[in-house]
């Protein structure tokens, strides 16, 4: 098993029956934007990231079902499939307020069991939205646990300002800060740099993440060694979402590295994308299937990131880390090994929370046609 990887195979043979695995971490969802549980959600076509933004922001104002309601239903789902934690990515805005993070938190406190953070992010501009970055440190008050960002130079076109003022505000209010990064090549990396030396320079080591940090892909770039040792030496936590036409890092060049990197969903059944099941079983399946990976080591590298590794991301104890099949919190699964989990994708059989049996059912994807 590569370095920064908790190893889980040692995890004893079992019946097929009863197999005990650890539960389920999905370190970046967009709960807010999704339409589970409604009617049949056709998309636009898009090219660029800000045709994508115009679609979502459409989207949001057109649904009539209330942001808790779907994000309700999709969170529950989620726990039914056995994901116990998330790092909620909820929208903030001069527009939008604070309501999607009072909606996303309001369906959250209805799960037993779940652990939700919440990112308050500025999916449509910080500097480029006047008003937003007060809308964001309101959101901190309402249900928001960390302060996000966004493409500081693509979309916001002022690295050094996007930078000032999201560090700045998770220095004023005390939060962890996760950035997404969409940027690729040799812009993206110097972006990647640029976090990681802020990190180190305000003592925010372990509390910075990355999300998507397509860069980190860019194998032929002479940077990207030097970029993934600074990652590691300010201990930035990279998420990737094995997305259908994006890059996927190299895990095993990232874990020689010492990056520390955990798996998430993106955006389920939204204005983004029409895939997405509230599986992270799944989601760790398509890890693998993008990444090449065959032997058991591969396959069981790919749970770890969709499990214990998210658990150590979020810093929730009882999911970061697997004493072993008697834990109070496990799953358990009709089948015969991590590796045979992540290839077959079933469903757990039994979810467990700190010993308790979690009776949470799971919501269809669609609403039947009137």
């Amino acid at each position: 098993m590569d370095k920064g990887v908790h190893d889980l195979s040692g995890l004893p043979e079992a019946h097929a029956s009863n197999f005990a695995a650890p539960a389920l971490v999905d370190a970046h969802i967009h709960p807010d934007k999704t339409s589970w549980g409604g009617r049949w959600l056709s998309r636009k076509e898009a090219v660029e990231l800000r045709d994508f933004i115009a679609n979502d922001l459409a989207t949001q104002r057109a649904y009539t079902r209330s942001v808790e309601e779907r994000a309700y239903g999709l969170l529950s789902t989620a726990v039914a499939n056995g994901t116990l934690a998330m790092r909620a990515q909820v929208d903030v805005s001069s527009e939008l307020g604070t309501a999607n993070v009072e909606g996303v938190r309001a369906a959250a406190e209805r799960i037993p069991g779940l652990t939700l953070q919440i990112v308050a992010f500025p999916q449509f501009g910080l500097l480029s939205n006047p008003g937003t970055l007060e809308v964001m440190a309101a959101a901190l008050d309402s249900g928001a646990d960390l302060v996000g960002g966004i493409d500081p130079l693509s979309l916001e076109g002022d690295l050094d300002g996007h930078l000032d003022a999201v560090f700045g505000l998770a220095e004023r209010s005390g939060r962890d800060l996760d950035i997404h990064l969409h940027d690729r090549g040799a812009a993206g990396l110097a972006q990647i740099r640029e976090i990681a030396a802020r990190t180190i320079a305000t003592g925010m080591r372990g509390k910075v993440t990355v999300s998507h940090a397509f860069a980190l892909s860019e194998d032929s770039d002479p940077t990207l060694r030097k970029t993934l040792d600074l990652v590691a030496d300010a201990g930035l936590w990279i998420t990737t979402c094995a997305l259908g036409s994006e890059p996927v890092p190299d895990l095993g060049l990232l874990a020689s590295h010492g990056v520390q990197l955990a798996l998430g969903s993106d955006g389920v059944r939204d204005a983004w994308t029409p895939f997405g099941t509230g599986s992270m079983v799944d989601r760790a399946h398509l890890l693998a299937y993008r990444t090449g990976a065959v032997t058991d080591a591969e396959l069981e590298r790919c749970y770890a990131l969709a499990s214990t590794e998210g658990g150590r991301m979020l810093g929730i104890d009882d999911l970061a880390s697997w004493p072993g099949p008697d834990a109070p919190t496990r799953l358990e699964f009709h089948a015969e090994s991590l590796a045979q989990l992540v290839t077959d994708r079933p469903a757990p059989q039994r979810v467990f929370r700190s010993g308790r049996l979690l009776g949470t059912k799971p919501v269809p994807a669609s609403a039947p046609p009137a």
